[in-house]
């Protein structure tokens, strides 16, 4: 068993792991008591698990049928309540609005011959600008935040933040970046977009 920040969890098979994008998601939360949040992507389930510790609900869905059973087997081991499991493609089978969207995002560049049609690369195979999946997100998350909502996205440096933070302003959002951190050839980033 593994732990970040008091939160106990384990890797699953077929399942990307939790790693430095998804810490700098747990780390830089925007929540409060009142807030109803929704994860797109859960993975392991553990973003949720940390914001379901002080938000009022969390809804976290993933498109990966391993990662639905591994979130629930995280959820239990923490013993948490308040947070509900969807399986759904983005929010295909989403139907409520809420006060805080979270997202890391599959942003890796990944050519076309590169790519593999498994559960597993979803989580990071972003198509050959690594935008494929971020600009469908953002063109359909607006549609279920409440008035006043947030969105937290990452990404990476590879897949171009300024043109996701101008899409997002052209949706009339106030998009900007509000964490980073280096890892290797790329920066990972935070979008926070009011």
């Amino acid at each position: 068993m593994l732990e970040y920040n008091n939160i106990k969890y384990e890797e699953c098979k077929e399942v990307y792991p939790p790693a430095e994008d998804t810490f700098l998601l747990i780390d830089n939360l925007i929540l409060d008591e009142n807030m109803n949040v929704l994860e797109i992507g859960g993975g392991t389930g553990i973003v949720s698990i940390a914001a379901s510790t002080k938000a009022k609900s969390v809804d976290v869905c993933d498109i990966n049928p391993f990662a639905i059973k591994c979130i629930e087997h995280n959820i239990k081991l923490n013993d948490r309540e308040n947070i509900n499991i969807i399986r759904s493609d983005l929010f295909e089978n989403i139907d409520k609005h809420y006060d805080l969207i979270l997202f890391n995002t599959p942003y890796l560049p990944v050519e076309e011959e590169e790519h593999v049609d498994d559960e597993y690369s979803k989580a990071w195979d972003g198509g050959e600008d690594g935008r494929k999946v971020i600009d469908r997100f953002i063109k359909e998350a607006k549609n279920h935040l409440k008035e006043g909502g947030i969105i937290q996205l990452v990404q990476s440096s590879l897949s171009d933040n300024q043109k996701t933070i101008e899409i997002l302003e052209e949706q009339g959002f106030d998009a900007q970046i509000t964490a980073v951190e280096h890892i290797f050839f790329e920066d990972i980033t935070l979008i926070t977009a009011r």
